[in-house]
């Protein structure tokens, strides 16, 4: 398949610290889908992915944020039959506020046991490891 063929779109593993200094993963309700999953969308024409995936963020979650290490990128068929690849970041959620729209009705920020629990795919499950690994190397190098 050639590039042309492929969805591409970007997305973040959304965190922050709750005021007692717990680490909370951001996920967010798709109903057209009934998902769980992290933010994320395709991207517009002329978008590089780290743009997409911050007004993703902004988009569904109300959210700014900084985006710190590349994670792994997914690559599945999406629901029209498309081969999509999404690629994604850590990100710091950096403030903002969440309303909900069409595509989201829902945000909820959650451990990352409540988060591996409250994923719908498989795929969003497994990013949760190496998510945790670059949130913490991330705080480790600015020494929080």
């Amino acid at each position: 398949m050639g590039r042309a063929s492929v969805v591409h779109a970007a997305g973040c593993v959304l965190w922050r610290r709750s005021p007692m200094h717990r680490l909370e993963l951001a996920l967010v309700y798709r109903p057209k889908w009934a998902d769980w999953s992290w933010p994320k969308g395709k991207l517009k024409k002329g978008e590089t992915h780290e743009e997409a995936a911050h007004r993703e963020v902004l988009e569904e979650t109300g959210q700014t944020c900084r985006l710190g290490a590349a994670l792994p990128s997914a690559l599945y068929v999406d629901h029209q039959g498309r081969l999509k690849e999404v690629r994604y970041w850590a990100a710091e959620a950096t403030g903002g506020a969440f309303t909900p729209n069409d595509e989201i009705s829902d945000l909820v920020w959650l451990t990352p046991d409540e988060a591996r629990e409250r994923v719908t795919h498989p795929r969003d499950r497994d990013m949760i490891s190496v998510a945790l690994l670059a949130i913490a190397t991330n705080e480790d190098a600015r020494g929080l």
